[in-house]
Parts: C-alpha cells; sequence; structure tokens
C-alpha cells in the first residue's frame, strides 16, 4: 500500500524541478517540440519552421523545456541542436506513477470501507 510520504522518495526531483517539468508540458507547443525530439535530434532553427510563430518564439519555448531538463541542447558548428533527455523523462513518469499508486491505493481503501457489513 502506498501512503503519502512515498511521494517524497522520488528525491531526484525537487519540488522546483517538479514545478518546472509540469509547467514546460502545460503548452501543446512544448509538447510537440518534446515529442519531435524523442523522435530525433533538431535543430532550433528546423523546429521554428515547424510552427507559426517566430523563431524567438520557438527559442523560448525550448529554453522552457531545457530549463525542466526535459530537453538537451548542444551546439554544433553555428547551430543549436535539441534532443529530448530520457532521464528526466523518465523521472517524471515515475512521480506520476506514483500519484498514481497513491490514488489506486485511496480507492482500494475506500472499496474495503464500502465493502464492510453494517456493524
Amino acid at each position: 500500500m502506498v501512503v503519502v510520504s512515498e511521494l517524497k522518495d522520488i528525491s531526484v526531483l525537487t519540488e522546483d524541478s517538479v514545478d518546472r517539468v509540469f509547467h514546460a508540458l502545460a503548452a501543446s507547443t512544448r509538447r510537440d517540440i518534446l515529442r519531435r525530439t524523442i523522435e530525433q535530434e533538431h535543430s532550433v532553427s528546423a523546429l521554428a519552421r515547424e510552427y507559426d510563430m517566430s523563431f524567438a518564439a520557438v527559442q523560448k519555448h525550448v529554453a522552457v523545456l531545457e530549463a525542466a531538463g526535459l530537453i538537451i541542447k548542444r551546439a554544433e558548428g553555428r547551430e543549436r541542436l535539441v534532443r529530448a533527455d530520457p532521464t528526466m523523462i523518465a523521472r517524471a513518469k515515475a512521480l506520476l506513477a506514483q500519484y498514481e499508486d497513491l490514488w489506486r491505493a485511496r480507492i482500494d481503501r475506500l472499496d474495503a470501507i464500502l465493502a464492510e457489513p453494517d456493524s
């Protein structure tokens, strides 16, 4: 059975890190950029061509994802290449799994209470 204190077992993610990850994933454009960079590495300029917004706006989205640790940016000549960081994605997934476990345990406890005969 999962208890609330077990949610703190994800020591690899601080509260600030969790906030940055969920903030980064809150925008559909950033989720799409993350999806694209999971599939393969892209230059920021190639990503910018895929969206109906300025290059600077795409750069800002990339910066938010980078600050959250969801993507890694590297320089190659004059280009800036970005790719998803599978380690941070796995950490975020583990955190969500813990939340799911917590809620499933609560539902199981409620089911047990409701199944008890009236006393």
